[in-house]
């Protein structure tokens, strides 16, 4: 059914001459029961990722905001190391 819409939204994007560039998509599965099929999009096979920054949001496969809070932490103490060694 997905594989169904993929299609149709890439005859959509040719027809309206706006293709998508298929080598910059993923595949993100979510949750833990969650089947893991495999996609085509103009006939090129999107890579799976567990985890995909969007707007500046880490989105991870099981919906936990460990990761965003990591790199928030690195970001924070790379900004407070910088500032410390420049005073």
């Amino acid at each position: 059914m997905l594989q169904e819409d993929l299609q149709r939204l890439s005859h959509w994007s040719e027809m309206w001459q706006m293709p998508f560039n298929a080598s910059k998509c993923t595949v993100l599965h979510l949750g833990c029961h969650n089947n893991v099929f495999d996609y085509l999009m103009d006939n090129h096979k999107p890579d799976a990722v567990t985890e995909e920054k969007d707007l500046g949001i880490l989105i991870t496969s099981n919906l936990k905001s460990a990761s965003q809070c990591q790199q928030a932490y690195a970001k924070a103490s790379k900004a407070l190391g910088i500032t410390a060694r420049t005073i």
